[in-house]
C-alpha cells in the first residue's frame, strides 16, 4: 500500500514537472511546488551546471575535450579546461537572464507567467542543454577576454550579495538561539558565546598566519596594507555593532554577527593575495605543506603550461561558502526587513506556505498556492542573483586565471587582487550601515 501511495505522489509530481497536468496530488504529496520547491529546482540546474564545470576541469578531460570538432585548435592541454568552464557558465547566465527578463513584475501567482516558473521543467532542462550545446561552437576570438571581465564585475556582486546572507544568517542564528535561551535553558547564551569566540580565534589565527606566509621583510607591501586594514577594519565593526546606542535601535545586532563577518572578511583577504602574480608573496599550497622556502623563487606573472591548477585550498572553500548561500537564499524566510529590502523578499502574513485546508478523511488534497495574493520573493531578481553566482563559479573554479596574449599560458593578475580587496572594503562597508543606518535615518522604519 505505501509503495503504490509513493507511486502515485511520484507520478503525480512528475506531471506538475512536466507542467503537462495541474497539480491534484494525493495526500502523501501536498504543496507540490510552494516558492521554495521552486527556488529549489532552479538551484540544482546551477548546482547541475557546477557539478558539469568542475568535470570539465579534471585532470583527463583535457584529452576528451579536444576531440569536440573545432573547440581547441591551440595550446588545447592548458586551456581547454579553461574554456570549457567558461562556455558552461554562459549558457547558464543565458539561462537565467532569459528568465530573469520574462519574470519582470511578476505579483502573484495569477499572473500566467508564474506558472511558467512553477512549472515546465523538463522543457527548461531541455532548454538549459540546448544552450549549453551551443555555447561551445561560440568562436574564440574576443568572447574569452570579454566574458573575463563579465565574470569580474558579477563576481564583484555577488560577494557582496553572499556579505547580505550570511549577515541575514547570523541575524536568524542569534535571534532563535536568544529566543531559545529566554524560554529555557540558559546554555544557549553559553553556545552563542562558545561560537562567536571560535568565530574571532579563527580570524585572529588566520591573520597572524597571512603575516607568516604572505608577507616578506622586504616585500609584500600591498599583503601587509590589505591584512592591517582589514584587522583594523572588523573591530571597528565589531566595536560598532555593541554600542549601547546601536543596541537600543537594533537588539539583534551583536558579536556573533561580527564575529562571523570578520571571518569572511579574512577569507576575502586570503582570496585577495592567492591572486597575487608575485610568487614570493603567494606561495602555493604545496610550498606551505613542505615548508619549501619560497623566498627563492623568482616571481612569476603566468602558469607554464602543464602546471595548471585550477584548484587550490581558497578555491575550494569559496566554493563551498556558495554552495551555503546560494541553499540559503532558496530556503531563507527572514524577518530582517533590512536585508528583504536588499534581496527583494518579503513575508506576507497568510500567505503559508503548506497550509493546507482541513479535509475529510480519503478525499484528495488539493495543492495549495502560496503566492495567490502576492509573490513572496522577486521571481526576477531571484534569477538575476543565479546570473550573477553562474558567474562566481565561473570565476573561482578557473582561479581567476587569464590567457595571454597568445594562448600559450594561463596568467594571474593584479585587478583579480585589487576586485576581490575591495569587494571586501565594500562588504564591511555594507555590513557597518547596517548597523547605523536605524541612527541616521531615524525617520525611517527599520524594524
Amino acid at each position: 500500500m505505501g509503495a503504490c501511495m509513493a507511486l502515485c505522489s511520484l507520478a503525480s509530481c512528475a506531471s506538475c514537472l512536466c507542467g503537462s497536468a495541474p497539480c491534484l496530488l494525493s495526500s502523501c504529496c501536498p504543496s507540490a511546488f510552494n516558492s521554495t520547491i521552486t527556488r529549489l529546482a532552479f538551484s540544482f540546474f546551477l548546482l547541475l551546471g557546477t557539478v558539469v564545470s568542475i568535470i570539465m576541469i579534471l585532470p583527463g578531460m583535457e584529452t576528451q575535450l579536444q576531440k569536440i570538432p573545432g573547440f581547441c585548435k591551440v595550446n588545447c592541454e592548458v586551456i581547454v579546461g579553461y574554456k570549457s568552464v567558461y562556455r558552461m557558465c554562459f549558457a547558464l547566465v543565458c539561462f537565467f537572464f532569459l528568465f530573469s527578463i520574462i519574470m519582470i513584475r511578476v505579483r502573484s501567482s495569477k499572473d500566467p507567467r508564474a506558472a511558467i516558473q512553477n512549472g515546465f521543467w523538463f522543457f527548461k532542462f531541455l532548454i538549459l542543454i540546448g544552450i549549453t550545446v551551443g555555447a561551445f561552437f561560440i568562436p574564440d576570438g574576443t568572447f574569452n577576454t570579454v566574458w573575463f571581465y563579465f565574470g569580474v564585475v558579477g563576481s564583484f556582486i555577488f560577494i557582496l550579495i553572499q556579505l547580505v546572507l550570511l549577515v541575514d544568517f547570523a541575524h536568524t542564528w542569534n535571534q532563535k538561539w536568544v529566543e531559545n535561551a529566554e524560554d529555557g535553558s540558559r546554555c544557549w547564551y553559553a553556545a552563542l558565546l562558545g561560537f562567536t569566540v571560535v568565530h574571532y580565534a579563527c580570524a585572529f589565527t588566520v591573520m597572524v598566519l597571512f603575516y607568516v606566509f604572505y608577507t616578506q621583510p622586504d616585500d609584500c607591501t600591498e599583503h601587509k596594507v590589505f591584512i592591517s586594514l582589514n584587522f583594523i577594519f572588523c573591530i571597528i565593526v565589531s566595536v560598532v555593532s555593541i554600542l549601547p546606542k546601536v543596541q537600543e535601535a537594533q537588539p539583534s545586532s551583536g558579536l556573533l554577527q561580527s564575529s562571523l563577518i570578520s571571518l569572511y572578511t579574512m577569507y576575502l583577504t586570503w582570496s585577495a593575495m592567492t591572486n597575487n602574480p608575485n610568487r614570493k608573496c603567494n606561495p602555493s599550497l604545496l610550498q606551505l605543506v613542505t615548508n619549501s622556502p619560497s623566498t627563492t623563487a623568482a616571481p612569476s606573472t603566468t602558469v607554464p603550461p602543464g602546471q595548471v591548477q585550477w584548484w587550490d585550498a581558497q578555491g575550494i572553500v569559496g566554493l563551498v561558502i556558495f554552495l551555503f548561500c546560494t541553499l540559503y537564499a532558496s530556503i531563507r524566510s527572514s524577518n530582517n526587513s533590512q536585508v528583504n529590502r536588499l534581496m527583494q523578499t518579503e513575508e506576507v502574513q497568510g500567505l503559508a506556505s503548506d497550509a493546507e485546508e482541513p479535509v475529510a478523511e480519503g478525499e484528495a488534497r488539493h495543492t495549495v498556492d502560496n503566492e495567490e495574493d502576492g509573490v513572496t520573493y522577486s521571481y526576477s531578481f531571484f534569477h538575476f542573483c543565479l546570473l550573477l553566482a553562474s558567474l562566481y563559479i565561473m570565476m573561482t573554479l578557473t582561479n581567476w586565471y587569464q590567457p595571454n596574449s597568445d594562448y600559450q599560458a594561463m596568467q594571474s593578475t593584479m585587478p583579480a587582487v585589487w576586485v576581490k580587496i575591495s569587494s571586501s572594503w565594500l562588504a564591511l562597508a555594507l555590513y557597518l550601515w547596517t548597523l547605523v543606518a536605524p541612527l541616521i535615518l531615524s525617520d525611517r522604519d527599520f524594524s
